[in-house]
């Protein structure tokens, strides 16, 4: 049965504790990484998961705290002998600027470089990302500074559904995405332009009925502030938790 890991769950400064938001759904067949930040290939190891198993990357949008481990990642399975390809998926206003990106390090010239397939999603609800023999992932356009995606991963065996909003505003379009979702997870930055805070985030729980809300993407270290559980259970009536840094999902 996947599973999904939280691989890290600060917001954009992170701390010892808690790297930036970046997760992945392992599964049988295939294994999705879900951003990425920081050394990602040495977080796979630390949660015993082979980098070269990695199948597809789905990249939400192009800040920094989400993007910035793109080129390690790469570099790092070329250097380690990877040979069979990679399939990365986002918005065009998000591979843009990967490509562009990966140009100031002269990618095109690496010799002996893996397949890497960019598949460019339409900024449309509910669009098929990618789906397996053991789910299949969706996107929807959220309201963030620049063009984002959230996401529903929906799990055939058992047709457990788990949403992830990534950084947003509250907006309706996340709401239809997450609707009866088992779990939601749910970013609590703040109530900033562009981003959720934690009794905000309840709410949207509360408004797509889904079953429960984890936290992540909240403030930490010495920006840490507030009891974020207890702000968001003021709107959701459901189990409320805080994503930690290598924390699993299971979905059985």
């Amino acid at each position: 049965m996947p599973k999904l890991i939280i691989l890290g769950s600060s917001n954009a400064i992170p701390d010892e504790h808690h790297e930036n938001t970046h997760m992945m759904l392992v599964g049988e067949w295939r294994t999705v990484l879900i951003d990425c930040v920081s050394n990602p290939i040495f977080r796979m190891q630390r949660v015993g998961v082979e980098f070269d198993s990695l199948t597809d990357l789905i990249l939400t949008h192009s800040h920094p705290d989400h993007v910035s481990g793109v080129p390690l990642l790469l570099m790092n399975m070329w250097l380690m002998g990877r040979h069979h390809p990679l399939n990365i998926y986002g918005l065009d206003h998000t591979l843009n600027r990967i490509e562009v990106m990966m140009g100031a390090y002269s990618w095109d010239e690496w010799p002996n470089f893996f397949p890497v397939v960019f598949y460019r999603l339409p900024a449309n609800e509910k669009t098929l990302v990618l789906e397996c023999e053991e789910f299949r992932i969706f996107s929807s356009p959220v309201r963030h500074l620049i063009p984002a995606i959230g996401l529903r991963m929906e799990l055939k065996r058992n047709e457990k559904v788990v949403a992830y909003s990534c950084d947003t505003e509250p907006c309706s379009e996340l709401v239809r995405l997450a609707a009866g979702a088992d779990v939601l997870i749910h970013e609590a930055a703040g109530g900033a332009l562009g981003h959720t805070s934690a009794a905000e985030a309840g709410e949207v729980a509360r408004q797509a009925e889904v079953g429960e809300l984890y936290l992540i993407h909240y403030p930490t270290g010495k920006y840490a502030s507030g009891d974020l559980v207890a702000e968001a259970k003021r709107y959701f009536q459901g189990p409320v938790r805080l994503a930690e840094d290598f924390m699993t999902l299971d979905f059985e």
